[in-house]
């Protein structure tokens, strides 16, 4: 099966920033990108329709029979029941959307509005990726999706440390090469997935469901609540609630954060700390890329989203439902502002200046460095484009 993941213009603006460098697709949510999630339940080919400067790293691959799917669909049993009985030229969707069809080519609205065989997915039956909040909202029951995949008929490899204690052990998988020693894992609400040759330092508490990835670090005396990923190679402490961490970030010091998202190769210094609840207890407000305004997000708990390679110095402090773009360097005294665009360099009680492209590519190369890897050509024309279109916002 060759399936290809294509995107509502609207909801990739919705996502931005986290959809700045990446197709909707490539987001994760629970243990797995969605892309991943695809792949494992269907054993098929995945790929992407998104914009063309992403293209090149994201590249569709198509044959004479595709499978088109909605991005913003996350696979459900009922979903994966209908796409396995679609049939060339048929459609499914949901209410007015579109959520997937079958045929050679990418069809136009109009042209799929006159498929002769329609098949409707009811909102029950579907969970959904259209807004920022709707990642960390559904964190949790993705995490137990994706364990019950991943850890089918397979054994854990177990935990041998006799001074970490552990509770509802039958929900906890634990992959070979990982670290554990002196920890308090429970798992009691919800699984808790440690990846392979990851480390779980003296100290740390881990609350399920949660998703600690490959090579990923949690760090002394963490506090890893509910509905928590740290993404591969990601090295995590201090206090982190119902937030997920893409990959090959650090926040390695004391500090909240919670209800939130931090995208790849990004920096939280010590002692940062995220609000995610208003002091009125009132719902939260978050930029909105696509209207270019402060949206209602119809939630109380909302944190921080923050786009790839950006980073905070110590002691940084986020609103309440604030947005970070890709490649800032934000720091400084006093709360920073709830929307900071991309390629911004300073803090509210200095003002943000625009942040060189040069001195940001020297940057990330050089924290990538101490990974033994390097910006790609692809992925520097991928900024190249992002701070190119700074006039329009983003």
């Amino acid at each position: 099966m060759n399936i290809i993941l294509f995107e509502d213009s609207d909801f990739r603006k919705h996502l931005k920033p986290l959809t700045l460098t990446r197709p909707i697709g490539s987001l994760r949510v629970g243990i797995l990108t969605i892309k991943e999630k695809w792949e494992k339940r269907l054993n098929a080919q995945v790929s992407f329709y998104t914009e063309g400067y992403l293209a090149t790293k994201f590249a569709m691959v198509k044959t004479d029979d595709n499978y088109f799917v909605n991005s913003s669909f996350l696979p459900t049993d009922t979903l994966i029941g209908l796409i396995e009985k679609l049939e060339i030229g048929g459609v499914i969707v949901s209410g007015f959307e579109v959520v997937a069809y079958r045929g050679e080519e990418k069809l136009t609205s109009q042209e799929l509005t006159r498929a002769s065989k329609i098949s409707e997915l009811e909102p029950a039956d579907s969970r959904t990726i259209k807004h920022l909040p709707d990642l960390f909202l559904n964190n949790g029951d993705e995490i137990r999706e994706d364990f019950r995949y991943i850890t089918a008929g397979r054994q854990s490899a177990g935990i041998a440390d006799p001074h970490t204690r552990v509770y509802g052990e039958n929900q906890i998988f634990v992959e070979e090469g990982v670290q554990i020693k002196a920890a308090i894992i429970n798992a009691e609400d919800g699984p808790v997935y440690i990846g392979k040759d990851a480390i779980v330092q003296e100290g740390a508490i881990i609350l399920g469901p949660s998703s600690i990835g490959p090579e990923a670090k949690v760090a002394y005396g963490a506090k890893i609540r509910n509905n928590v990923t740290l993404g591969p190679a990601c090295r995590v402490g201090g206090e982190v609630g119902n937030t997920i961490f893409y990959a090959s970030s650090n926040k390695a010091h004391d500090g909240f954060l919670g209800n939130s998202y931090i995208g790849e190769w990004c920096n939280l210094g010590a002692n940062t700390n995220a609000s995610n609840l208003k002091n009125d207890y009132g719902t939260v407000k978050l930029f909105d890329y696509l209207t270019d305004e402060m949206t209602s997000t119809g939630e109380t708990f909302v944190g921080t989203f923050m786009g790839d390679y950006s980073k905070a110095g110590i002691s940084t402090m986020f609103n309440t439902g604030s947005v970070v773009g890709v490649c800032c360097n934000v720091f400084g005294a006093g709360f920073q502002s709830k929307i900071i665009r991309s390629f911004s360099w300073g803090g509210a009680a200095e003002g943000y200046e625009p942040y060189r492209f040069e001195k940001a590519i020297e940057v990330i190369n050089a924290t990538m460095s101490r990974r033994n890897t390097q910006l790609t050509e692809e992925e520097t024309e991928i900024l190249m484009f992002i701070k190119g279109k700074q006039k329009d916002a983003v």
